[in-house]
């Protein structure tokens, strides 16, 4: 891997989001924050928490049940699970599908930045077939995209959370760093 080339595509695709938070008509920031709105805290981009690994996809896939911030309940089906070290421990992030026919997995995680220095109620990643397989049946996982869900701007959106078996023991200073205009637990809506 090319790092300075990879530093460089990650920093693009922080602007392009940063760009669309700040001006685009579907941003889930309400409107008084898209008028100060500067870009969102990232960490540095940290190749040691990109991985290339092969996805332990399980036989039987459950389906499990997750609760949304909007009191509901979501079907995932858990497709398989990636494991990694990092801070010198053993990882484990299960992957799920909402649709056995997608080629794109959720990956919804907590780890110990959640509530202090990431979003409290934990962060995601999606793995796309045709953008992150790679060689020999692999996948990228780059922590460094974790990103916060929508909810984490507005009430006005409705996000799973994180099943408990993805919680990490370990702090992933990569990606989306807590929301710079607001507290979580004091999100305005545009009204």
């Amino acid at each position: 891997m090319d790092v300075k080339a990879w530093k460089n595509q990650v920093q693009a695709a922080r602007q392009h989001k940063d760009a669309f938070l700040a001006s685009h008509v579907q941003s889930p920031l309400p409107l008084s924050d898209q008028r100060r709105f500067k870009g969102l805290a990232y960490w540095p981009p940290d190749p040691a928490c990109r991985f290339e690994l092969p996805l332990d996809e399980y036989a039987d896939k459950d389906v499990i049940s997750v609760a949304d911030t909007g009191g509901h309940e979501r079907s995932l089906w858990r497709w398989g699970a990636f494991h990694f070290e990092l801070e010198g421990q053993q990882c484990t992030l299960h992957a799920y599908k909402s649709d056995p026919t997608d080629e794109r997995f959720f990956i919804p995680f907590r780890d110990k930045t959640n509530g202090n220095q990431s979003y409290a109620a934990g962060r995601y990643l999606d793995l796309d077939a045709p953008t992150q397989r790679i060689e020999g049946g692999k996948w990228v996982l780059d922590l460094n995209e974790a990103y916060n869900p929508w909810c984490a701007y507005s009430k006005n959106y409705v996000c799973p959370f994180v099943p408990p078996e993805n919680g990490l023991n370990v702090s992933v200073r990569a990606g989306e760093k807590q929301y710079p205009l607001g507290k979580d637990e004091d999100k305005t809506t545009d009204a």
